[in-house]
């Protein structure tokens, strides 16, 4: 690992949170719903997304696996907020959204991971 990498690790977390600041901003601007849409939408896709970087990682290498995984996608996506929404809506009683949140968003994002690790090795 040298400087070069880590830099431009971070360049890619920087781009993978400021796709997350957008696309959830697109998602939620002027709607309101029941379940925090625009964390679950995020966190599903890049779930599916690092499978498929994941899945190519022996046709990509290291470098792009390192820069597109743990940067872009680990910028992108966000455990700590969906944690945070889950508990949110536990904490204001709506104890059923909380557990389809945090339970739901679980089982599909591993599930995504998983078609996309999949289909990430077929390329």
């Amino acid at each position: 690992m040298n400087a070069a990498l880590i830099v431009v690790v971070a360049l890619g977390g920087g781009a993978g949170a400021a796709g997350r600041f957008l696309l959830d901003g697109l998602i939620n601007t002027g709607r309101e719903f029941r379940l925090p849409v625009g964390t679950l939408t995020i966190n599903i896709t890049g779930s599916l997304l690092l499978g498929i970087i994941v899945g190519a990682a022996t046709h990509l290498g290291a470098v792009p696996v390192a820069v597109l995984g743990t940067g872009v996608m680990g910028g992108y996506t966000t455990f700590s907020t969906a944690s945070f929404e889950t508990v949110r809506l536990a904490r204001s009683g709506r104890i059923t959204a909380a557990a389809i949140n945090g339970l739901g968003m679980l089982v599909v994002s591993v599930a995504a991971a998983t078609a996309g690790i999949l289909l990430g090795g077929t390329l």
